[in-house]
């Protein structure tokens, strides 16, 4: 299977969390797609110090995970965010070790926290960035009369421009949902 290569264009607190949850923002490499993934505090912050360059006094748990990977001469080769079942993402952490290919099953968050921290690259599978990414296009106003999935693809249009990805990402799930049910009617 063929990845998508993404890269880091955004991380900001979400408003209705109280900064208890953040937005991590992954934006194809070759395209307009955005890919927002709700993510805790702690993580954000590991991601956040990294890009930044700031070293915190004592090493995270990410940083502990790099260290031992190296320490046994394993080296992370990329992350692939692989699945997206029921509003939550699956990641995996791919590594070599003694020649051999492995990989890690783990929240999207800390196998970011880990790649931003090794230099890997990141990429997400197909069906998951065409089931849960978003375009940047601008639209005309909506027409008076809307079925119920246009007015909610209208919102969710509304809030990318916005950049409101907390809510872009409630509407996707809305979207999906209302979706999956027709289907099933």
């Amino acid at each position: 299977m063929k990845y998508i290569k993404v890269d880091i264009i955004g991380l900001a607190p979400t408003p209705s969390s109280g900064g208890a949850a953040y937005a991590l923002i992954l934006g194809e490499s070759t395209g307009d797609r955005k890919l927002p993934i709700i993510i805790g505090h702690y993580e954000a912050n590991a991601i956040g110090l990294e890009l930044d360059k700031m070293q915190p006094q004592r090493p995270l748990p990410y940083d502990l995970l790099r260290d031992s990977m190296e320490a046994v001469k394993a080296e992370v080769t990329e992350v692939v965010i692989d699945e997206l079942r029921e509003g939550t993402f699956f990641a995996k952490i791919c590594y070599t070790h003694n020649g051999k290919a492995s990989r890690l099953d783990s929240r999207p968050s800390d196998a970011i926290a880990l790649a931003v921290r090794v230099g890997a690259p990141i990429y997400v599978a197909p069906d998951v960035m065409q089931n849960a990414s978003m375009r940047r296009e601008q639209r005309e106003a909506a027409p008076v009369a809307m079925t119920q999935l246009q007015q909610m693809q209208h919102q969710l249009d509304v809030a990318v421009q916005e950049e409101n990805y907390e809510k872009a990402a409630e509407l996707r799930d809305e979207i999906k949902r209302f979706q999956s049910e027709r289907q099933q009617n």
